[in-house]
């Protein structure tokens, strides 16, 4: 064997309950001016609440992709109220905006994640600047404080949950056939797809089940640390592509995508392919990722999503234009094909997948 693992300063918080630690986090992160970082008043209330005199302001606007003109916006509260923290309660969107804040400001972050989609466990910023979305890695990015409390995860609807849970299984996939994955990564990124793949469809069946609330969120911690410790494949690519430059919605774009990008590359990343079979007690793990969602009531279609047909010429142009490696050589027809059969919603297959 022969590989690198880099690891990340980063402290974590899990457990029922936990947000009502936020204050003595910032406590001990010596934060006493904290803004506050939601995408509606409604969600930063009770963290504004338990924050107290450390709660100097809030910016309930965040929003999808990070668009840069969001994080100059909440900058003005950054500088205008002397902010020496920053405190993010949400998904992607509240907690990509205040990564950007810190890239910016390198000012310390707190969050405390409301889906699964694990990106808190990151040092990957993607923002969108005139119609492109584009991401970068600094160590800025990295929150250095993650509260999981699946509490706050109670009220997320089961769709939503199984979308933003696939957009986690999709990081932990990518990691098992990452260029520079490892075996940490692999037994990492499996045991978190294990996870989600037994909790996601208990969320659909039973949404109040805390058990299942929990053990999402801990998949979302594993699948978002291999994230953070591997590099990005075709599907985050294609992802940021259709998320940035033609506006789709985050994690149904990832959840629609994700059973595709898996029977494209297949036949490339066999290994890590049965792994992820192995990981969700499928054969076939393309049309299992499928079959959930249609099993959830989930779009299972880029059209459905609102993507017109004649951008998937597009999308593969812009996806081309700056690739990301890819255990599958990426040829323009292949690419194309792919995003029709996600366009169209058809089932995929990994040909030839044995059981595992």
């Amino acid at each position: 064997m022969n590989f690198v693992h880099q690891t990340f300063p980063q402290r974590v918080l899990f457990g029922a309950g936990r947000r009502r630690s936020v204050a003595d986090e910032a406590a001990r992160a010596k934060v006493t001016r904290a803004l506050v970082i939601a995408t509606s008043p409604n969600r930063s209330a009770e963290v504004e609440t338990l924050l107290g005199t450390a709660c100097a302001a809030v910016f309930a606007g965040a929003r999808m992709h990070t668009p840069v003109e969001t994080t100059d916006e909440a900058m003005t509260s950054v500088s205008g109220k002397a902010i020496d923290g920053l405190v993010a309660i949400g998904g992607g969107s509240a907690i990509g905006l205040a990564k950007a804040i810190a890239l910016r400001t390198d000012l310390p972050q707190i969050v405390l994640p409301t889906t699964y989609a694990g990106s808190e466990m990151t040092d990957v910023l993607g923002e969108t600047t005139k119609g492109l979305k584009q991401t970068r890695r600094d160590p800025r990015i990295l929150p250095e404080v993650v509260i999981y409390d699946a509490e706050l995860t109670m009220t997320l609807p089961s769709q939503v949950s199984v979308t933003s849970g696939i957009n986690a299984i999709a990081h932990g996939v990518e990691a098992l056939y990452a260029r520079d994955t490892n075996p940490l990564v692999q037994l990492t990124a499996e045991e978190g797809i294990t996870a989600l793949g037994q909790a996601l469809p208990a969320i659909v069946q039973s949404p109040g089940d805390a058990i299942a609330r929990e053990r999402g969120l801990y998949g979302a911690w594993l699948c978002g640390s291999v994230l953070g410790a591997t590099s990005m494949a075709l599907h985050h690519k294609l992802c940021h592509v259709l998320g940035g430059t033609f506006g789709l919605p985050h994690s149904e774009t990832h959840a629609v995508l994700l059973p595709h990008v898996v029977a494209f590359n297949a036949p490339a990343a066999p290994e890590a392919i049965q792994r992820t079979a192995r990981a969700l007690g499928a054969a076939d793990p393309a049309a299992a990722l499928f079959d959930l969602l249609t099993s959830s009531g989930v779009p299972s279609a880029l059209r459905t999503l609102g993507l017109q047909e004649e951008s998937l010429v597009r999308a593969v142009d812009v996806a081309l234009a700056q690739p990301y490696w890819n255990p599958r050589p990426l040829e323009r027809d292949g690419i194309l094909a792919l995003l029709n059969d996600a366009w169209q919603g058809r089932r995929p297959h990994v040909s030839s997948m044995a059981s595992h």
